[in-house]
This record gives C-alpha cells, structure tokens and sequence, in this order.
C-alpha cells in the first residue's frame, strides 16, 4: 500500500509539473519542462548524497575511528542483505541519523555524535536498520527525485509570477484576455509550490513508515526503534539541529522540530504514531 501511494503521489507530482510548463508556455512549455525536470534528475541521480553530506556538514569516519559504531552499521546490512555502506559522522549534540546514495552500491549512512549519547546498543542498531531499510527500499532515490521535481515546479512557478507581472504592462486588443491570463499565471505560481510542497510531504511521511516497518522486521526489534524514536524526538526538540531545511526529510526524526512546522507540511509522520505501529508489531528480537 505505502508502495502504491508513493507511485501515486509522484505521478501527481509529475502532472502538476507538465500542468504549469503547459500554462507558461503552452506546448512548448510542457517539453521545456520535461528537458528541465530530466536534467535536475540526472544531476540528482550522480551529486545528490554528495550534496546532502555538504548540506549536513557529515564527515567520514574510519572502522579503526569507531569499531563499535561499524560492527552495528555491518551487522544491520548484513541483515538486510544489502552492502556495507559508507560511514559518516556529524558533530552535534542534536541526535539523529539519516541515509543518502543513489543505490545499496552506493550508500552512506550519516549519525550525529548526540546520538551516541542518548541510545543504547539495540536502540542505535534499530535506528541503523530503519537508515539500511531507506537504502533498500532505494527511498534515498525516490526522495531525491521527488524533491527534484518539485522544485522544478517552484522554478517554473516563478517563472509564471514573472510573466503574470511583465504580462500586466503593455497594451493589447484584448484585454479581457489579457486579464484572464494574468489571473490564471498568478493562481498557478502561488498554489503549485504550495501544492508540490504537500505532495512531497505526503511521499516522505510515507516513505518514513515503510522504513520503521522493514528495518524493524530487519532487526527484529520493533521495540528498541520505538524507543529510539522517543528518545530522539524528545533530544531534537531540546537541541534542534541548524540543518538547511531542504535537508531535513532526510533525517529519522525532523532536525528541525523546535520551529514548530505546520503537520501538513512535516515531511516526518507524528512519532507517537509511529512508536503505535511499531509496538504492535509481533516481531521476535534477533538479538
């Protein structure tokens, strides 16, 4: 089903795309928005983990660095049936995790060192099972797609505010058209960023509960992710992470709850629902 509504959800995405490059520039409009979208897809698909370690500030750590923290990272690929991935580390006392790469061949999973502090083994593993579950289940991918496409549709959104406003000047035989235009290019540059924003939220949210569901089937401890969850929110809230908003649907927990995000825009799903989820899984623990 999460499947399903996420296929869903980036076919309207994808729609509403084609909608706006068709009202700036009729047919034309529609092909300079599907060379447009390819393109930022194509650059997406090769820099977009590069670009989310820049944005998040991670740096690599070496097994010799920190054993412990790659036995767990090996230990929850191995379960998952994925490869290792590359291991980065972000100085902060905000706890947190997240996951970034193209494919499992080329993945990394990033924690902060608050989150050392505030878990307990089987709690970290869980969380590192739910970030090997994101790889899997190639949501690293998807996620970085999804947020290309929208903001493709801010791009062009602006560039219908532009010509709404340079459309206003100048005369024509027509005004009542002209009139029309305007009104119609003014409606799709405020209500599409706003309706692409949704729809991106609604695929992460989604996103979010298919990686609990697999990396607590993968660890066999829903419990310990619950707990984690708990923890992590009740840390980010008291020490809310300075991350680039546009890198904050990568993280297991918003960094960025102490600004009090409206919950339709939230890219993270309320933890209370999903430590409900989790605690009534029938999951043995493998551990």
């Amino acid at each position: 089903m999460n499947t399903i509504k996420t296929f869903f959800l980036m076919m309207v995405l994808s729609a509403m795309l084609l909608l706006i490059g068709g009202a700036v520039g009729g047919q034309v409009g529609i092909i300079i928005a599907l060379v447009f979208a390819i393109v930022m897809n194509f650059g997406a698909y090769w820099f977009s983990d590069r670009i989310a370690l820049s944005m998040t500030k991670s740096h690599p750590i070496t097994e010799h660095e920190d054993p412990e923290l790659y036995g767990i990272v090996r230990e929850q690929a191995e379960l998952a049936g994925l490869p290792m991935p590359a291991v980065y580390e972000i100085d902060t006392d905000s706890p947190n995790a997240f996951a970034t790469g193209r494919s499992p061949n080329h993945a990394a999973v990033a924690v902060t060192t608050g989150i050392r502090r505030i878990l307990n083994r089987e709690e970290l593993s869980a969380v590192l099972a739910h970030e090997m579950a994101h790889v899997g289940n190639r949501d690293t991918l998807i996620m970085g797609v999804v947020a290309t496409i929208a903001g493709a549709i801010s791009m062009l959104a602006f560039m219908a505010q532009i010509a709404a406003i340079f459309g206003s000047f100048g005369g024509s035989s027509d005004d009542d058209d002209r009139g029309g235009n305007i009104i119609g290019l003014l409606i799709i540059a405020i209500v599409m960023p706003i309706a692409a924003a949704l729809v991106r939220a609604a695929v992460s949210r989604t996103r979010e509960f298919q990686a609990d569901a697999t990396g607590a089937h993968n660890c066999g401890n829903p419990l310990a992710l619950a707990s984690a969850l708990q923890k992590l929110e009740r840390g980010s809230e008291a020490r809310p992470m300075k991350v680039a908003e546009g890198a904050s649907h990568l993280f297991i927990v918003n960094p960025l709850k102490g600004a009090n995000l409206a919950n339709l825009f939230s890219t993270h799903p309320p933890t209370a629902e999903r430590v409900q989820r989790l605690t009534s899984m029938d999951i043995r623990p493998k551990f």
